[in-house]
């Protein structure tokens, strides 16, 4: 998406030392947006059942455009925007603490781009949690140009949380939902969703999909179309068991659920996920290409889903 620029990364490395130094937190963009606030309730629940801190992060740069070269910016302009920033730090901790009361929250303050910042953050910390689109967006627009860069570059899980992703009766104690493929990626992604399901005592819903137009099965060893469909997901259906046998054994815990859906795979997470606390899915599927920053089901659900979307990303080599 040509969002990270290349270079050195503009951040105040000593402030990043020290947070890579405490313990392991889940980290929140904050912006004082609506889908950001949305994102801090998030993860403030998510931290309070992981037993981790909340690190609330924040970051701001000088428009130095407006200065010629050679030229340095005024310490006044510094002050104000370093104190703007503590100010969006203060609601976001209120914010934070309306939904856990007694949570261990910490704070980051960066002169740093929002995406330098968090990706630097994503190489040490377990989740990146961030609204889905952030003050100045274009209305309209889902994701902003800050949750899509980090989605696609992360070293970490990234869940992106729309503004209108609100907690409900319905969705309070939902499934984990995870779409499973077959996949190196996908492997990695539903061993986050086990984790997840079990961190918040739900239901894992595996989802996966098969089209009457596929001349050859998504996963291997199952025969082309040529039986009906009882028989397509009966043997499908066998196949998914086998993926997951292994995380079945680690979280013996969890309940489990297997749809074998005959739909895209978009509309088929889409409708199984109305009443889920979480949709988990790997950054690309099958047909991904190798490098591949984002495929195409994981943009069109961070574009279309109700509910948080954590996009897991292979690991860097």
């Amino acid at each position: 998406m040509g969002l990270v620029p290349e270079g050195p990364i503009s951040i105040d490395l000593k402030e990043v030392r020290e947070t890579m130094a405490t313990e392991n937190s889940v980290v929140v963009a904050v912006d004082g947006s609506k889908a950001s606030q949305a994102a801090v309730r998030w993860a403030a629940n998510t931290a309070n059942k992981r037993g981790l801190p909340l690190r609330l992060v924040t970051s701001f740069t000088i428009p130095r455009y407006l200065f010629s070269e050679g030229m340095t910016p005024p310490q006044e302009l510094f002050d104000d925007l370093e104190a703007q920033a503590k100010e969006t730090i203060e609601e976001a901790r209120g914010i934070a603490q309306e939904v856990v009361p007694d949570l261990h929250i910490e704070e980051t303050i960066a002169e740093s781009s929002p995406v330098d910042l968090l990706l630097r953050l994503s190489e040490e910390v377990p989740l990146i949690v961030m609204g889905s689109r952030g003050l100045g967006n274009l209305s309209g627009i889902i994701m902003g140009s800050v949750s899509a860069g980090v989605v696609s570059h992360a070293s970490s899980p990234v869940v992106v949380v729309r503004e209108d992703a609100e907690v409900t009766e319905k969705n309070k104690y939902g499934p984990v939902v995870v779409g499973v493929d077959g996949s190196d990626i996908s492997a990695k992604a539903t061993a986050e969703a086990f984790k997840e399901a079990d961190t918040r005592g739900a239901k894992l819903r595996a989802v996966h999909t098969w089209l009457d137009s596929q001349s050859s099965s998504p996963l291997p060893g199952v025969v082309e179309v040529q039986h009906d469909w009882e028989s397509i997901e009966k043997e499908q259906k066998a196949q998914v068991e086998k993926l997951l046998e292994p995380h079945r054994k680690e979280f013996p815990d969890v309940e489990v659920e297997v749809l074998i859906v005959r739909n895209s795979p978009v509309r088929a997470l889409e409708q199984n996920s109305k009443d889920a606390q979480l949709v988990v899915l790997g950054s690309h599927g099958r047909g991904g290409f190798r490098g591949m920053l984002l495929g195409s089901t994981s943009r069109a659900l961070l574009q279309s889903a109700s509910v948080p979307v954590e996009i897991v990303r292979p690991t860097k080599d």
